[in-house]
């Protein structure tokens, strides 16, 4: 499904560049880019506003987020004047969800882990993507095991959709380079110890050469992912 020139021409290009392909590429469709704020997502935000892209950008407020991770998005939307999308949880699934299980129920087992985050992220993320051809997402292959093949390009058979990651080949040192030559706003938690911030409650500080994506969910010992890029 996907076409043969597409990734090529990606990957000769630079970001704004990249941005810029795939607004002229998929012109006329419904093109989304989904930012958590990240490092990666701040880079891409940047981009898109550079170039005034017709790219809708939304976020997923699971309702556990850093006050810092709030902080940041006010001042994302302010200084690239971006028009914002936030998607909520489900109330009532929410409600149900803390009335059986409780507000922490996410350190008990994996599975209610993976349960909170399909109402608090995945339910949310798959009304965000309704009616969308193409689906921008801030991933790089260094993140983690799980995303160390992903390529450029790839079709998402189950959504019907154009899923592209165009810093998936960027190091972190290239990612560094392009936020401090832009001026790019970042979470102040970054400087803290915490590189991959998701959920307050779900994300510590990690220590000097620990992976990356150690600080999520440290109490477990399964892959490091919430279900959204798996």
């Amino acid at each position: 499904m996907v076409p043969a020139n597409l990734e090529k021409e990606l990957l000769s290009r630079s970001l704004p560049e990249r941005i810029q392909f795939i607004a002229d590429y998929f012109a006329g469709e419904k093109i989304v880019f989904s930012t958590s704020f990240g490092q990666e997502d701040q880079a891409i935000t940047q981009a898109i506003a550079s170039i005034k892209a017709n790219i809708e950008i939304f976020t997923l407020d699971t309702g556990r987020q850093f006050q810092e991770s709030y902080e940041l998005m006010d001042l994302t939307i302010k200084k690239y004047g971006i028009s914002l999308q936030t998607f909520f949880p489900n109330t009532s699934a929410v409600e149900a969800l803390v009335a059986e299980k409780g507000f922490n129920s996410f350190y008990t087992s994996i599975e209610n882990r993976k349960e909170c985050c399909f109402v608090r992220k995945m339910e949310p993320l798959n009304r965000a993507l309704q009616g969308a051809k193409v689906w921008i997402t801030g991933l790089r292959a260094e993140q983690s095991d799980n995303r160390a093949d992903m390529p450029i390009v790839e079709w998402d058979e189950n959504r019907q959709l154009f899923k592209i990651n165009p810093l998936i080949d960027w190091s972190f040192s290239q990612l560094e380079n392009y936020l401090q030559e832009h001026k790019i706003p970042q979470n102040p938690l970054h400087k803290k110890g915490f590189i991959s911030i998701g959920c307050a409650p779900c994300t510590r500080a990690i220590s000097e050469g620990e992976h990356p994506r150690a600080g999520r969910w440290w109490w477990e010992n399964s892959q490091k992912e919430c279900g959204l890029h798996a």
